[in-house]
């Protein structure tokens, strides 16, 4: 690190600043998008729950716009069951990304402290 000019240390600290912040403003956007798919499978596994107890021949009806249409059920059940599995893979996906994005964002953090850690102490 004593090889480097005060420039160069200055840029390399500036570049891992950007990625800390960038990592954290990732990693909020990406909680609430997951917060959202959660609550969104959520209420398809209570609709799906609700048509469960509900007898094979009662019409069911699926809004489109500002109307609804009444759909057979068997193609209901498909279209839920669809949705769910949609929106678990995408769950699944962004904890993913919220894994790597905390590892990256703790590993440029842990970077600013070694830096800061084995800087000589000139200023007093």
């Amino acid at each position: 690190m004593a090889s480097l000019s005060d420039d160069t240390l200055r840029k390399i600290l500036m570049q891992i600043q950007q990625t800390v912040v960038q990592s954290q403003r990732a990693l909020t956007i990406t909680r609430q998008t997951c917060t959202t798919k959660e609550r969104e499978r959520r209420i398809l596994q209570l609709t799906i729950d609700e048509l469960k107890g509900m007898d094979k021949d009662v019409n069911v009806y699926k809004g489109v716009g500002k109307m609804f249409m009444m759909t057979p059920r068997p193609t209901m059940d498909k279209e839920l069951k669809t949705q769910e599995k949609e929106l678990s893979d995408d769950i699944s996906n962004l904890n993913k990304k919220i894994k790597y994005l905390e590892k990256q964002s703790s590993d440029a953090q842990a970077q600013l402290r070694d830096i800061f850690h084995h800087a000589p102490n000139n200023q007093q």
